[in-house]
Order: structure tokens, then C-alpha cells, then sequence
């Protein structure tokens, strides 16, 4: 067996078996591969897909290139994922909000993927947070405060670390058999028992529409089940950035913000999907999930969970800084904002430095873009549309970015559908 003969079976899109695909990605992760090679692999997956034995295969793969998590100690511990999207930091909100309510949430999350942001990557701008703990360190945490959000260990998962960063830089992010076998391989292998995933479905998100949403929600519930995991998947709107603030240490500022009671559509997402895990947990109505998660965000019992979380990991956040170097974009037009395309404002963020365009850059935690007005706002000649931040020069175009209409636009809800 050799990766050439792989390769040519996969062009002819041939089923490949267990030991094809070991062989291959293991190959892969022990340097026997190389990045140019991989990328070929992954660009066939990314245009012939794989079968449902395949990703089972490969998800078995996956978690056992390192070690797991048992956290059947604490009980049932929820774990929640975003797929991803411009704007999204919806897990730095959510998880004080089921952290203080009672229910214990562990989190290892990832860096930027392309221009869509990573929650690792925001919590870095944090000057001090520590991402890398240890095992003993992560269920300490997970004990004392009943929260905690790590980056993958080096020991956990590592085959998809390494794809995952080569699928980055490649363009083969949107392939639905790799998000399913990267999202599942994670999640099973830390421990949690119920998983929530939020899959982002629009211009802005890896999942460009909702019969692609709907096969990945399918695809990981059938994974779930096959490793006694209980998982639900929401599908949310990504045409539009989700919240004001676009870049790390920005959006840090933005979880402050609703954690203190700003309300948007970033705010009504969390609060939905804070309220179905606390109904599903405490096995009570939504709605008096849903008042209680308004309580606990009111009372700023959600806010201080999150400053208790930061502290926890060394974090100081008075530290937090956004660049002094802003450019102030001036509306060219008066009239209603219909819709801000999410993955170029994305691209833009990016360019100023908030993202990684190769797998080696170097972030600048305090680049991004500050949405002064948004969809459904209006906005005259000449007022303040957005902000940008960075040292870097973005060449910015309102006409790519930007529809506006005389009319008001109807408000729709982020909320695709519940599987």
C-alpha cells in the first residue's frame, strides 16, 4: 500500500477502506506525507465527498490518533460548537450563562479558519489567558467554576490539529464530510455527553446553504449516536456579520457588552441556545429556561462568570486593546442598511490583520471592524458606516459590502430551523 495508489483510487472515487484512509491521514500526521500531497487528498474529498462509512472510519481515525477525556465523573457535561462565521462569538457568551445557571460546560476550541474567526484566537488578545492547559488543569477547572475553554492539546485529536491548519490555508474548508469529521472527532474525544452545534448557514459561514446544513446536522447526529452522545444542531443565518464587532480583542469587548445587556441579534442567539441547553438540562419549559437565562444576564451573574473565567486563566482583562490606527468609512448613501455581505467584510477584517492567510501568520489581536450602523438601521449621507482598525490598509468598498433600500428591511429570524 502506498499513497499514490490511494490517491488513484480516490480520483477514480472509489470507496476507500478503514485501512486506506489510517494509512494516508496517519501518514499525514507523522511526516510521512507531506502538505502538497494531503492537499491533493483533500481537494478529492472537497469534489467527490465520502461515503457515510468513510467519515465513520475516519472519525474513529481521528480520536484515536491521541488520547480522550473522560468526564463521566462530572456528570453530564455539555459541550457547544459553532461551525463558524464573521462576527461569531456566541460560545464566550453562551457558556457563563450554563456555567452560573448550574449546568457544567467544557469547551476546546480552535483558531481562525479562513476569514471566519476562532474562539481561541479572541481569547489570546486577553493579555496573560492561558489556552494550553493540561488535563488535570482542564477538569480542575471544570470542578471549581463549572466552565472551561481550552485550545486542543497537543494529545488530543492531533491528526485533525494538523489537517485542520492545512485545510485552512487550502481552500477546503466547506467540505461537509471534513466539518462533520473534524467537529465529531473533537467532541467525542473530550468527554462531553451532549453536544449543541450551531451551524452557520449563508455567505459569511463554511456551509453555504441550508440542504448542505441539513446533511451536516444529519451526518453528526448519526456520528453522535454511534458514540452515545446526545447532539442537537441549530442552523443560524450567516449573511449578515453576527454582532457589531468584527476581530479578536473587538470582539471581546462585544461579550461584555451582551453579557451586560446589549441586545442585537447576537444577544437573541445566545439567549435562545443558552435556553435550550438549560431546557433540555433541567428538563424545563423554553420559556422558563429562556426567563431564566434573562435573569441570570440582568442580575450580571453571567458577566461576573466570565470575569471569574478570565481570571481562572491568568487572564487580565483590562488589558484588552483595540489598534489606536482607525479608518472612519463615511455612508455614501442615505436609506435603510438591507445587508452587509459577511464573508467579504470577513476578507476585509482579515486584510487588516485579524485573520491568517497562510497557516504561519501572525494575528493582530487589536485589527478588525466595528459596524457602527446595521442591517436595518438607517443611515444618512455622510454618517458614520463603520470603523476599521489595524496598521494595515484595507482597500475598502462600501458598494461590495453594502445594500440599502428607501424601505426598512422586514427583521428575519436567525434562527433557520432546530434538529
Amino acid at each position: 500500500m502506498n499513497y499514490e495508489q490511494i490517491l488513484n483510487k480516490k480520483k477514480r472515487n472509489e470507496v476507500l477502506s478503514f485501512e486506506e484512509l489510517s494509512f494516508f491521514f496517519n501518514g499525514y500526521t507523522n511526516n510521512k506525507i507531506d502538505d502538497d500531497i494531503m492537499t491533493v487528498m483533500l481537494k478529492l474529498i472537497c469534489k467527490y465527498g465520502l461515503t457515510d462509512k468513510e467519515i465513520y472510519d475516519l472519525t474513529d481515525i481521528f480520536i484515536n490518533s491521541g488520547d480522550t477525556l473522560d468526564l463521566s465523573s462530572f456528570g453530564t457535561v455539555v459541550d457547544k460548537h459553532s461551525t463558524g462565521g464573521v462576527g461569531d462569538k456566541t460560545t464566550l457568551i453562551i457558556a457563563p450563562i450554563i456555567a452560573v445557571s448550574g449546568i457544567k460546560i467544557a469547551k476546546m476550541s480552535g483558531r481562525a479558519l479562513g476569514y471566519t474567526g476562532g474562539t481561541i484566537d479572541k481569547l489570546e488578545s486577553i493579555k496573560g489567558f492561558n489556552v494550553n492547559l493540561s488535563e488535570e488543569e482542564f477538569k480542575k477547572e471544570l470542578q471549581d467554576i463549572n466552565m472551561v475553554i481550552t485550545s486542543q492539546t497537543a494529545n488530543l485529536c492531533p491528526m485533525d490539529k494538523k489537517v485542520y491548519a492545512l485545510r485552512d490555508v487550502t481552500n477546503t474548508t466547506s467540505s461537509i464530510a471534513l466539518i462533520a469529521v473534524s467537529i465529531m472527532s473533537k467532541k467525542i474525544a473530550s468527554g462531553a455527553k451532549f453536544i449543541l452545534i450551531d451551524i452557520k448557514v449563508g455567505k459569511g459561514a463554511l456551509v453555504k446553504n441550508i440542504k448542505e446544513a441539513k446533511e451536516l446536522s444529519s451526518l453528526m447526529i448519526k456520528i453522535g449516536r454511534k458514540y452515545n452522545r446526545t447532539v442537537k444542531c441549530i442552523l443560524s443565518g450567516m449573511n449578515n456579520p453576527l454582532g457589531d464587532n468584527i476581530g479578536n480583542a473587538l470582539e471581546i469587548l462585544e461579550v461584555i457588552d451582551v453579557l451586560n445587556g446589549k441586545q442585537n441579534k447576537l444577544s437573541d442567539l445566545c439567549i435562545y441556545m443558552s435556553s435550550l441547553i438549560i431546557s433540555i438540562e433541567k428538563d424545563i419549559t423554553f420559556s422558563d429556561a429562556k426567563q431564566e437565562v434573562k435573569n441570570l444576564i440582568e442580575s450580571k451573574k453571567a458577566l461576573n462568570k466570565f470575569y471569574e473565567f478570565v481570571k481562572y486563566q491568568k487572564g487580565d482583562i483590562k488589558s484588552i486593546k483595540i489598534s489606536c490606527k482607525k479608518e472612519e468609512i463615511l455612508s455614501p448613501f442615505s436609506g435603510y442598511i438591507k445587508s452587509i455581505d459577511a464573508k467579504k467584510i470577513g476578507m476585509y477584517s482579515m486584510s487588516l490583520g485579524a485573520g491568517r492567510i497562510k497557516k504561519d501568520d501572525k494575528i493582530n489581536y487589536e485589527a478588525g471592524i466595528i459596524l457602527n450602523k446595521n442591517v436595518g438601521d438607517y443611515i444618512a449621507k455622510g454618517e458614520l458606516l463603520c470603523t476599521l482598525y489595524g496598521d494595515k490598509k484595507a482597500p475598502f468598498s462600501v458598494k461590495e459590502i453594502y445594500k440599502h433600500s428607501r424601505f426598512k428591511p422586514k427583521n428575519k429570524n436567525i434562527i433557520i430551523d432546530t434538529i
